[in-house]
């Protein structure tokens, strides 16, 4: 049994980190679907600016609807859409054979939303209802100011992606988001089966301390942190306040590994996959990670649910100096960041072929 076909039989979601108009026209995201047991996937700022500065597969899109006039933000979320209306369409039969847990597409507000929360709940809602599909989500930042965003779209109906989680501390956060939405949704007689995961970014807290460490320590801290959190989703699942929404209908909010990607050029490329075989997880990789790990992935082996391994490694880079709660709010903040710039280029490369048409 290929590893993919191993992994998801262990029931863990595999989705893709990756969305680009050529992927789509040429049938390769068909092909992870049939293939590779691909039941989803997820975009951000980083990924489309990519997609579109780097090929040409948007220019005549862009002529057509640069005729219409319109901001670079709005084209730009004209092509979005059709791509992951495309895309949502590929994996609607996912969705329907999963009844709604799987065969999902993720479209993220604009990132220079993430401190902003009325506008971001005008954008999410208003973004989900043009993309009319059942299976896609909108991402919104796990910020402070992201979460009672978070709270107000599930409340209203829209799925979310809750992204640039971190630590256990913004990970339960986001939980209490999710369940306040879907309590609230209760409270005005309306069903709590409003879908969310909640998207636990891995590999960044390796990158950020790969030099302030023993090379003992090397590309451990963030599969340490992932146990930890693996841990508080069980706990969420297991709790009072989820129990009472579950049989009035809710589902758990999805726990899913995203930045696993290897970054370290000496380590495997399937090091975040292969420690994180959880079931009823998701995990979201790039192209070049779910091709390593078809070819050289390992038989998977499920997590321990006890996270005492993981608690002993976190307490060794604290031991050497790391302040994880610190290091994790910097995480955060350097990601929203990091989506911004992405956002600004972005933006940059769709005005420039606008202007070149």
């Amino acid at each position: 049994m290929p590893a993919t076909a191993a992994l998801s039989a262990l029931g863990q979601s595999l989705w893709l980190d990756n969305i680009t108009r050529d992927l789509l026209d040429n049938g390769t995201l068909q092909v992870y679907i049939d293939t590779l047991s691909v039941t989803g996937l997820t975009s951000n700022p980083t990924i489309f600016d990519k997609a579109i500065a780097g090929s040409a597969a948007y220019d005549a899109e862009i002529r057509q609807r640069h005729a219409a006039g319109g901001s670079d933000e709005d084209l730009f979320f004209n092509l979005a859409i059709a791509d992951l209306r495309r895309a949502a369409d590929l994996f609607a039969p996912v969705h329907a054979a999963r009844c709604g847990v799987d065969g999902f597409v993720s479209l993220e507000v604009s990132p220079r939303l993430a401190h902003d929360t009325d506008a971001t709940i005008a954008q999410a809602k208003a973004l989900h209802a043009r993309a009319a599909r059942a299976n896609l989500f909108m991402k919104i930042p796990g910020t402070a100011e992201g979460l009672p965003a978070i709270s107000e779209c599930l409340c209203a109906g829209v799925p979310v992606n809750v992204t640039l989680l971190f630590s256990v501390g913004q990970y339960r956060a986001a939980v209490d988001a999710w369940l306040t939405g879907l309590e609230r949704r209760v409270e005005m007689g309306m069903a709590p089966d409003i879908a969310s995961v909640a998207s636990l970014f891995v590999s960044r807290w390796d990158v950020a301390i790969a030099d302030k460490v023993d090379p003992s320590l090397r590309n451990t801290l963030g599969i340490a942190v992932a146990g930890q959190v693996y841990r508080a989703y069980r706990e969420m699942m297991a709790s009072d306040r989820f129990q009472r929404l579950q049989t009035l209908g809710a589902r758990p909010q999805r726990l899913l590994f995203a930045s696993t990607g290897t970054k370290d050029p000496g380590a495997s490329d399937t090091l975040y996959v292969d420690a994180l075989a959880a079931p009823n997880t998701i995990n979201t990789m790039p192209e070049k990670t779910l091709r390593a790990y078809c070819k050289d992935g390992r038989q998977p082996l499920a997590m321990v649910h006890d996270a005492g391994a993981a608690d002993a490694m976190v307490a060794r880079h604290a031991a050497a100096g790391i302040d994880i709660d610190a290091l994790g709010t910097r995480l955060q903040d350097e990601g929203a960041g990091s989506f911004v710039a992405s956002w600004e280029s972005l933006l940059a490369a769709v005005a420039a072929k606008r202007a070149a048409a």
